[in-house]
Order: C-alpha cells, then sequence, then structure tokens
C-alpha cells in the first residue's frame, strides 16, 4: 500500500477505465482485486448479452467511486464504520448511518464527475 500523508490522498484519482482503476485498486486496496475482477466479468458478459455498454458504465463508475473513498483513509474508515452502524445499530442509528453514507457517496459522486444516485 502506498504510504499516507495526513491531509492528502494515497494516491491521485486515476482516469475512469478499467485498466487505470484496475491498478489503483492493486495500490490501495488489493483485498479487492478479486470483487473487482468477478463484478468486470458480469458487467462484460451482461453487456455482450444485451448488446449494451451501460453494465460496463455501471461498473466503471461505481468503481471510481470505490477508489475515490478508498483514496482517503479517514473518508474510507468513516464510511466502514458507518456500515457497520447500519448492521448492528438500532432504527435510528441505522437511518442516521444511511444518511451518511449517502452524503459520502453522493460527494464522491459530484468528485469525479457522476451525477449523485
Amino acid at each position: 500500500m502506498t504510504t499516507f500523508a495526513a491531509g492528502q490522498p494515497l494516491i491521485p484519482q486515476p482516469p475512469a477505465t478499467v485498466a487505470a482503476l484496475r491498478q489503483a485498486v492493486s495500490q490501495i486496496a488489493p483485498a479487492a482485486l478479486p470483487a473487482f475482477t468477478r463484478e468486470l466479468d458480469q458487467a462484460a458478459d451482461q453487456s455482450r448479452q444485451s448488446c449494451d455498454l451501460t453494465p460496463l458504465q455501471r461498473f466503471i463508475g461505481q468503481w471510481a467511486v470505490y477508489v475515490h473513498i478508498q483514496r482517503w483513509p479517514e473518508l474510507a474508515a468513516d464510511l466502514r464504520r458507518w456500515e457497520d452502524t447500519v448492521e448492528s445499530g438500532g432504527a435510528a442509528q441505522a437511518r442516521e448511518a444511511a444518511s451518511e453514507i449517502g452524503r459520502i457517496l453522493d460527494t464522491a459522486h459530484a468528485a469525479i464527475g457522476l451525477p449523485a444516485l
């Protein structure tokens, strides 16, 4: 993993291409590479079957957001804590956590130039 300087991302945001995202994932979250490969294969199969690039575009967008978040270790840790709260907290805590997760994802989408979901 790349060394982290406080207030700086681990790596620059890569271009939204399969090759650049794969390289970024291998640097900052190597444990996620099997999921990346599996999801890429699924998106490629869906695109071939439907003659539509939407599944591949969705894959690239999702992984660009993932990389954007993982580049910032403190942000990634916050997201994991909120995800854990959704799973283990009460209803009020889960609502707050869902709101915070949405905020993090919306901010990441905006930062890489994608519309919020």
